[in-house]
């Protein structure tokens, strides 16, 4: 019986470590919705979140299905949109973003970046889009 105990012991041991393998490890950044609101007479929302991103942290190439806003509160951040040089913005810059522009951030700073972004997008549509390599 105590042989039993083992093996079913070790089953449950290996089977946990195999779930935990396949769990995505979490990010190094973090976003934290405030407020979602349809524009009156439009086909359009407005999504509005805080997001932190660790130092050195970059947050992968995605685009939105509509405008965002980005207003930094706290760091220093470079957001490299495609074809175009890199930009660099610090705490109490903003930057505009046009629809559909693909894009990354990296906070280059020592602190954990903050930004608000305020995103103006198609309704129903999801708020990002991976580019294709940052899906695997």
């Amino acid at each position: 019986m105590r042989k039993l105990w083992i093996a079913a012991a070790a089953v449950l041991v290996a089977a946990s470590a195999a779930a935990q393998a396949q769990q995505p490890m979490s990010p190094p950044s973090m976003r934290k919705d405030l407020q979602n609101h349809d524009l009156h007479g439009t086909d359009r929302e407005v999504f509005q979140s805080e997001v932190s991103l660790e130092p050195g942290a970059t947050f992968p190439r995605h685009s939105h299905p509509g405008e965002e806003f980005i207003y930094v509160l706290k760091g220093t951040w470079v957001y490299q949109l495609d074809g175009q040089p890199p930009v660099t913005v610090k705490a109490g810059e903003a930057l505009f973003i046009p629809y559909g522009a693909v894009h990354s951030a990296q906070n280059i700073g020592n602190e954990t970046g903050i930004e608000l972004a305020t995103h103006v997008i198609e309704k129903g549509k999801p708020l990002l889009t991976l580019a294709p390599e940052a899906r695997k």
